[in-house]
This record gives C-alpha cells, structure tokens and sequence, in this order.
C-alpha cells in the first residue's frame, strides 16, 4: 500500500458522553482507566456484559465537554440504548453524534505519540500509530479531506495492528482476552470493577482463555464468519473478528494452534496462513 493518502470511514459511528459524572460513568462501565485518563490522550477499551463478553470495542477520546467514543456504526443504536440504562441518577447525557463528525483515516501524517489527540476548533486528530491517524471532521470541515483511497485500506492496517473492533456479528462472543484487548492497551487489570471484570480477571489469572485472536491470509472473510480445524472435523472451532481483501483476525482455539492443525473457511477448504501480529502472548 501507498504511504500516504485518506479513507473515508463510514463503518464507524460516535456516541457522545457528556455532563458532571461523565468520567466516572464510562470509568465504571469500561475494562480500562478513564478517571485518569490525561487530556489529549485516547484510550481503547471494551464493554462487556455481566458474563465478561464484549458488547463494544471503543476508541474513547476526551474533547472539550465530554467523551467520544468511537465503535462500529452498526451498534451504535443498542449500545446507546443499553449504556442510558446505566445512567440512573449520574449526570451523563449519551447522545448519538455519528451524523455530526465525518470520520477520516489519514496516512503519511507526521508521526506523533501513539493515541496523542490534538482538538482544533472543528477537527480532532488521533495518532493511531506513526505515519497514521484519525480525524474526526465536523459537518462544515470534511469537504477539506478528499478520498484517495478506500476504507478497506484502513481496515487492513487496523487488522495488521492487531486491534479488534466489535461488530454486530461478533457481538456477545468474547472476553476481552479472546480478542487480545488487552494486548492492544484495552484493559486495565488494577482499575476495579466494571460489568463483567470479575470473569476477565478470572481468565487472566486463572489461565483460562484456550481461545486467542491471530491474523490470516488467503480468503475473504466476512465478520462473524466461522472457521474449522483438522483436529475437530465438521465442528466450527474458530470465528472471524474483522476481514479486508484476504486479511482477517480471527479467534482461534489455541491448542489448534499450537499443534499446526490447519484452519480452514470449510471443512474441506484451503488452509489458511497464520501471520505475525505486532505484540507477543
């Protein structure tokens, strides 16, 4: 791929929260440390339910009045209405502010510290990782960033990053570990309690995830989309996280792994290539 260009990000939708109790609120309910998240600093971090499955993946970025947390568009609607349940007496407003932003990935951007955010009166600007970054637009800016290359693009690179993003088939599948968030900075382990943390850090400490997320190459995939082993035949033992062209991350189970039992898209089909993610185990 080219080294310089910007996508369009339609995949992705905005929840806006704000009001006095708006830090506390999204500490309490996130797997990592909001309280003392720093000014001009995004954080990753998940939402699960009781049982420690992820409901949401955010990039949650602090601006003036509030937080923005970035997920996938098609969620946004039910994570709105399932976080409002939350909210009971706090002063938080969560509001969908996906129609107010447009969403740009932007590559060959001067490199800058990695999840460094800069407000600037109608646009923000996230540092995802050198040479790539994110801006938020409002509605009056976006005709300043041209499209020169497809979304897929940013997908791929966020698939070669290692970073999951939830999506409505993927919803309610996996502790955040089976999705490595806390490879990828997305969980704190010493911030207390928050929906599900007693069966994440159960999994943490106890060595119980025998499902781990690697990256493959050699079919397309779609999201959600299962995935087989040898060593299990005609028994789904695997599930696609994301995908871009033959790219994809998907959760596998471990042992199968490790034994180099090839995984397949069909019982019978090609195998596919297990590929290096940016951080180890």
């Amino acid at each position: 791929m080219a080294e310089s260009g910007i996508a369009k990000l339609e995949e992705y939708g905005l929840l806006h929260v704000a009001g006095d109790d708006a830090r506390a609120f999204l500490h309490a309910q996130l797997t990592n440390d909001v309280a003392h998240l720093a000014p001009g600093r995004a954080r990753v971090a998940g939402w699960c339910t009781a049982k420690g499955r992820l409901l949401a993946t955010f990039l949650l970025v602090p601006v003036a009045g509030g937080f923005l947390l970035q997920l996938s568009r098609d969620l946004v609607p039910s994570v709105a209405r399932r976080l409002q349940l939350f909210v009971l007496r706090s002063k938080v407003k969560i509001t969908d502010a996906s129609a107010q932003w447009v969403q740009f990935g932007v590559w060959g951007a001067e490199a800058g510290e990695p999840l460094l955010v800069v407000e600037s009166g109608d646009t923000i600007l996230v540092n995802v990782e050198p040479g790539r970054s994110l801006v938020l637009a409002a509605i009056d800016a976006a005709d300043r960033f041209a499209p020169t290359r497809p979304s897929a693009d940013w997908t791929l690179a966020e698939i070669r990053s290692g970073r999951p993003l939830i999506a409505a088939p993927t919803q309610d599948q996996f502790v955040p570990q089976m999705v490595n968030l806390e490879l990828a900075g997305g969980v704190d382990f010493q911030k207390g309690c928050y929906p599900g943390q007693e069966v994440v850090a159960r999994a943490q400490y106890r060595g119980a995830v025998k499902r781990r997320m690697f990256r493959l190459r050699g079919a397309a995939l779609r999201p959600g989309q299962e995935l087989y082993s040898d060593d299990a035949p005609g028994q789904p033992s695997g599930m696609v996280v994301n995908a871009a062209g033959e790219e994809s991350l998907a959760v596998l189970q471990v042992a199968a792994v490790e034994a180099r039992s090839p995984i397949r898209p069909q019982p019978r089909g090609a195998a596919l290539e297990i590929l290096s993610l940016p951080y180890s185990r």
